[in-house]
């Protein structure tokens, strides 16, 4: 393994790090984002992500630890304490940071791998956590996409890596208009279930075992009215406390879960 070494702060490539790590328009304009700690690492490696180089602080990260990163032709640089504090974006840290290529996540691009997909859609979720919350939420239902509508926020935002666990690498994920979304679904024969209030029914009175994507939008707003009226049928979730929302990644999962229940956890 060649292994260069920085130790400036200075140097070209930290001050690149740090735009991406800072600057949504620098990680649309390059198409590189950043990767912090070795298990992300290894779901992206693993979510078939291109590793353009990794970083690691020795004292946190050994030489040894690098060997189980499979890295044989990622460019590999040791730097000193000084550029690994600027760069880091985690305050619980683990000394290794990697450069990756995003991917284009276009919903022309979803490759479901059976023809009965269930889908899960939120539609501007706004809050980096919402949305890392919504991705593991995914991962564990297995779900065979996760599909952002007008988003808010690119999915390599270092939050949404970072309160997803990873689950950003480990799930299918596109984004698109609401309306590109809808064509989409309706040209797939895929059933569209909007949790929205207006002219719905309770969720568990619904038929999840056939193509289905499950829409749910933001706490403030909802979902847009063209949700209402694309759904076979509008659902929502009994309450029955003094409120009449609950927390957007909550919900997802209650609804997903019903749907993998049906299905036999399939």
């Amino acid at each position: 393994m060649n292994i260069k070494q920085i130790n400036s702060t200075q140097n070209a490539l930290v001050k690149q790090i740090v735009l991406l790590k800072e600057k949504s328009r620098e990680r649309k304009k390059t198409g590189l984002f950043l990767i912090e700690g070795a298990r992300e690492i290894e779901l992206a490696t693993k979510g078939n992500y291109t590793l353009k180089t990794v970083l690691f602080y020795a004292e946190l990260f050994t030489i040894e630890n690098l060997k189980t990163l499979n890295l044989d032709t990622t460019e590999v640089i040791e730097i000193s304490k000084e550029v690994y504090q600027k760069i880091a974006y985690r305050e619980t840290t683990e000394g290794i940071i990697a450069i990756a290529e995003s991917k284009q996540n276009t919903i022309e691009a979803l490759n479901f791998k059976n023809d009965n997909p269930l889908i899960l859609i939120a539609e501007a979720p706004e809050k980096p956590g919402n949305i890392g919350a919504i991705l593991r939420t995914a991962d564990a239902a297995n779900v065979d996409a996760v599909i952002i509508a007008n988003p808010k926020t690119d999915l390599y935002n270092p939050n949404i890596i970072r309160s997803s666990v990873g689950c950003v690498f480990t799930n299918q994920i596109a984004t698109g208009s609401t309306l590109d979304i809808i064509a989409f679904l309706k040209a797939k024969n895929i059933n569209i279930y909007s949790a929205i209030l207006q002219e719905s029914q309770e969720y568990h009175k619904q038929d999840y075992t056939q193509p289905t994507a499950i829409v749910v939008g933001t706490e403030a707003t909802g979902l847009s009215d063209a949700w209402r009226k694309a759904a076979k049928q509008n659902i929502s979730i009994p309450m029955q406390g003094a409120i009449d929302s609950m927390n957007v990644s909550v919900a997802a999962g209650i609804l997903v879960f019903e749907a993998k229940r049906q299905r036999d956890f399939k």
